[in-house]
């Protein structure tokens, strides 16, 4: 059965209360201060609150005695008659609340004023001929800064202050964006409306960290534009682009440009696999060699075991657990540190300023009592590990097929898939290189371990850490160097170069230039010619489009948020409310 309830509502002084009474209901009465209202210096409440289920409406007045006329500011007394307006409000106690203001009409006293009667404004509560208060349009504003259109209007009508998705947008569309600071740094990149079609750019302060304006393409023109405008920029720290080079030189010639450092790191490796797309030959045969150099297992050799290693000797660290060892050595030391300035009495946020952390890191640390290990988490037992005596035993009798095995196993009762099979396997294989050359039993697969990398591969092999290649990769890179003199002349300028624009050597560059541009960098080094001053200023400042990139990132999630409204308009309005 359902139950019918009233809404009453009685002004007692400055405070409102609002009740629903049933014929079961005890509940106390809700007090709502017109405090909270933010209008109690301009309305008041006049005769009662008539809160009809499922909004409240509360009808107010303003206290001024007179109001100046709009055409000439005389300001007049003399009262014409009145009318009600209506405007939506916030929300009271969850539902949607409206205003009914009583508007005064004045007679204008001035004689030669072409206005002879005028409406009353009400400032700092809503706009002329409005629907809703200043508050609530500020809210709404920024409920489609942070949401977008229809997830907005969704939120908004939860909290009861309903909306429209349009009319959300309205809201975004009519906002006025904040008016941009002096810009001394400036940080441009690009953004891709359709990646690989169309492409806007967006341009960050690079000393306050935050999107200042987002233009429609990535020609120089608009670039220019926007410079004239801003003649404040000394610094535009930009990739290699063309257009960003032309759009700074028209638009602020005196401003230094500087060339972003990974994109010059990025322009290398293209340039080595452009070389190594000219080298398929010395890839394949560099291939077939390290392929070559593995000489298969004798049968003896296969069924010998392996003799097992000392209990006493420890196994050899890896690269990355030594570099794990010695990071959590550093945090140690720190963390020893700021326990020493803890007990001398500093306070969290001065030790933080001194050893440049974070406030909220000192106090993590001091809580804990250590610092963080930040070592991984035990995988515990793996289902196959009933079954890792037979694998070793059908391993070691030829069987390196991780099908065949996982169909071994499912006979025997396993119950997990064939990829966990295959996992050991792989692993296996990597500690057993001559089981690389076998595939479901004895059968030779040298054509597949001939195949020569990708030149896209062959770069990361020729430009990585060495430490971290396995056998085979190091034999691959040993035979390619060595037969050919031409890529071997190419790693060695392109290491050097990565080494002096990652310790910004500035001194060096030119003596590299004069040895790439008589070798196969030749495009390359020209390239770096034409825009010396940039990639010079690079390897000595230390501005770089790093936070460019990140504002970018965080500009994807907006965009990718609003499907398909996201029209340049509506989307710079959001970006730049969000900054």
């Amino acid at each position: 059965m359902s139950m019918q309830f009233k809404v009453n509502a009685s002004v007692l002084g400055k405070e409102i209360a609002i009740w629903e009474s049933a014929s079961t209901s005890t509940e106390p009465p809700l007090i709502l201060s017109l405090q909270s209202l933010g209008f109690l210096s301009t309305l008041q409440v006049i005769d009662q609150i008539d809160p009809i289920l499922p909004r409240v409406t509360l009808r107010t007045q303003t206290t001024t005695s007179s109001a100046a006329c709009p055409a000439c500011g005389t300001p007049s007394r003399r009262v014409h008659g009145s009318y009600w307006r209506r405007l939506a409000d916030l929300a009271c106690f969850g539902r949607p609340m409206f205003l009914l203001v009583r508007v005064r009409r004045f007679r204008c006293a001035a004689v030669a004023c072409p206005r002879r009667t005028f409406a009353e404004a009400l400032s700092g509560i809503a706009l002329p001929r409005a629907r809703q208060t200043d508050r609530l349009r500020v809210i709404h504003r920024s409920i489609g800064l942070a949401l977008g259109g229809n997830p907005g209007s969704r939120h908004a009508t939860t909290i009861g202050v309903p909306i429209s998705r349009t009319t959300l947008l309205h809201r975004v569309r009519a906002s006025a964006a904040a008016p941009v600071p002096p810009v001394t740094v400036l940080g441009v990149d690009d953004w891709a409306w359709r990646k690989g079609h169309r492409y806007g750019t967006i341009l960050c302060d690079l000393e306050r960290r935050r999107v200042i304006d987002l233009l429609p393409d990535r020609s120089a023109a608009p670039l220019a534009a926007w410079l004239k405008e801003h003649p404040t920029v000394a610094v535009v720290v930009r990739d290699r682009a063309g257009a960003y080079a032309d759009g700074a030189r028209q638009g602020a010639p005196e401003a230094k440009q500087i060339a972003d450092r990974w994109h010059l790191l990025r322009n290398s490796s293209d340039a080595l696999r452009t070389v190594l797309e000219q080298h398929h030959r010395a890839l394949r045969d560099a291939a077939r060699s390290a392929a070559q150099s593995v000489k298969p297992p004798t049968p003896e050799e296969t069924h010998r075991p392996e003799p097992a290693t000392p209990p006493d000797v420890p196994r050899p660290m890896r690269v990355t657990e030594r570099r794990s060892q010695a990071a959590q050595e550093r945090r140690d030391a720190c963390f020893a540190e700021v326990a020493r300035l803890r007990e001398q009495g500093w306070s969290q946020k001065a030790i933080a300023r001194t050893l440049g952390l974070g406030r909220k890191t000192v106090r993590r640390w001091l809580r804990a009592g250590h610092a963080p290990t930040w070592r991984h988490a035990d995988r515990g037992a793996s289902i196959l590990d009933p079954y890792r005596t037979y694998l070793e035993q059908r391993w070691q009798a030829g069987c390196h097929n991780a099908a065949a095995l996982w169909r071994e196993l499912k006979a025997k009762g396993f119950a997990g898939q064939g990829g966990v099979v295959r996992q050991w396997a792989t692993r296996r294989r990597r500690q057993d290189p001559s089981a690389a050359l076998k595939v479901g039993g004895n059968t030779p697969t040298s054509r597949k371990a001939a195949e020569p990398p990708t030149p896209r591969r062959a770069v990361r092999l020729l430009t990585g850490d060495r430490e971290k290649h396995s056998d085979e990769e190091r034999r691959f890179v040993a035979a390619l160097l060595e037969r050919s003199p031409t890529i071997a002349t190419t790693v060695a300028l392109i290491g050097r170069f990565a080494r002096m624009v990652k310790d910004r050597v500035a001194d060096a560059l030119d003596g590299w230039l004069r040895e790439a541009e008589v070798s196969a960098l030749a495009p390359f080094a020209a390239g770096l010619r034409r825009d010396e001053d940039a990639v010079r200023a690079a390897l000595s400042e230390p501005w770089s489009t790093g936070p460019v990139e990140g504002q970018v990132n965080r500009f994807k999630v907006i965009k990718r948020e609003m499907y398909g409204r996201a029209g340049f308009d509506l989307l710079r309005a959001r970006v730049l409310g969000h900054a």
